[in-house]
């Protein structure tokens, strides 16, 4: 009788282990505010991964990309988008994160999606960077990605934070305040159409305002993770031309710790399903493998490393 409960409880120890097996490995994936791209293109992500990778993801709102980067140095998080600007001044221990120094606790999945700075507005005075000279300007949180894209933007206009009534609030309250009428433009860097904007532009006789000319082209002598881009006349309502904007590169960021079987079938499920992806969001039509290791300044992660070698690329 013993030798039979002994096997009994062998049996029951086995299933249960096999039943934890089959459950897959947990992550959490920071993302940004519930108005922004980050949020409602992270819940696709993570459904593929889930759905295809055996790796099981809870996506979260959060402040964003440097949020992100503490999440996953703390633990909190094994997965985050973030503008690629902000990831290096993490890797480097600049801008944002001079304060804290350098982060090395992530590595690089893949690029994802141009993320435009667009300056939006409803005042018709409004029509070139240099026009915001004495208004009330929301630049996005201290210190995150957005805050310094304004910096950048401003400084290549000859203009500073203190040539504007400076405002630091997020993508929802900006568009809360554009709307009524507390401040009168708006910096949102986001994949476009981007939700916040998309609302102001059909409800409100809200527009884009060009970073372009010599703005551009100093912001990209200065810092060369910027680059050009239009966005394509229809985008928001009312938008009946192409609007010219310099862009960074959001991307898709995971724990230095994470397994490498787990990173490799987690960026598998993203790129093997592109098509699928993009039915479900617009972003997923940049979703290639020249976008996603093109201009990367963080190594990747070993399990990424491995699915772009077998495509016939190499990266760091």
């Amino acid at each position: 009788m013993k030798k039979i409960i002994s096997i009994v409880l062998s049996l029951a120890l086995v299933i249960a282990l096999a039943a934890c097996g089959s459950a897959g490995t947990k992550m959490t994936m920071g993302t940004g505010g519930t108005a922004g791209t980050y949020y409602g293109y992270g819940g696709v992500l993570g459904q593929y991964i889930t759905n295809n990778a055996g790796v099981n993801v809870t996506v979260v709102s959060t402040d964003g990309s440097k949020a992100n980067i503490q999440g996953i140095d703390a633990g909190n998080y094994q997965l985050g988008t973030v503008q690629s600007d902000v990831m290096s001044y993490a890797w480097d221990g600049t801008r944002s994160f001079e304060s804290e120094g350098k982060v090395d606790s992530f590595r690089t999945v893949a690029g994802l999606y141009a993320e435009a700075v667009q300056l939006v507005t409803m005042d018709e005075n409004i029509k070139s960077v240099k026009d915001l000279k004495g208004k009330a300007v929301s630049i996005g949180a201290p210190g995150s990605g957005v805050y310094f894209n304004a910096m950048d933007v401003l400084a290549a206009a000859g203009l500073t934070e203190s040539d504007i009534k400076a405002q630091y609030q997020s993508f929802a309250d900006s568009a809360d305040a554009l709307k009524d009428g507390k401040i009168d433009a708006a910096f949102i860097v986001a994949g476009a159409p981007t939700p916040a904007i998309t609302e102001l532009c059909t409800t409100n006789n809200a527009y884009l305002v060009p970073i372009d000319g010599d703005v551009a082209e100093k912001m990209m002598a200065d810092c060369p993770f910027y680059t050009v881009y239009n966005i394509p006349a229809g985008t928001y309502a009312g938008q009946t031309e192409d609007v010219k904007t310099v862009t960074v590169k959001a991307t898709l960021i995971v724990s230095a710790d994470a397994a490498e079987e787990d990173v490799y079938n987690l960026t598998a499920a993203i790129f093997d399903n592109i098509e699928a992806i993009t039915a479900e969001n617009g972003k997923g039509a940049e979703l290639s493998l020249e976008n996603a290791t093109s201009g990367m300044t963080v190594p990747f992660h070993a399990g990424a490393a491995k699915y772009f070698a077998e495509k016939g690329i190499t990266v760091e």
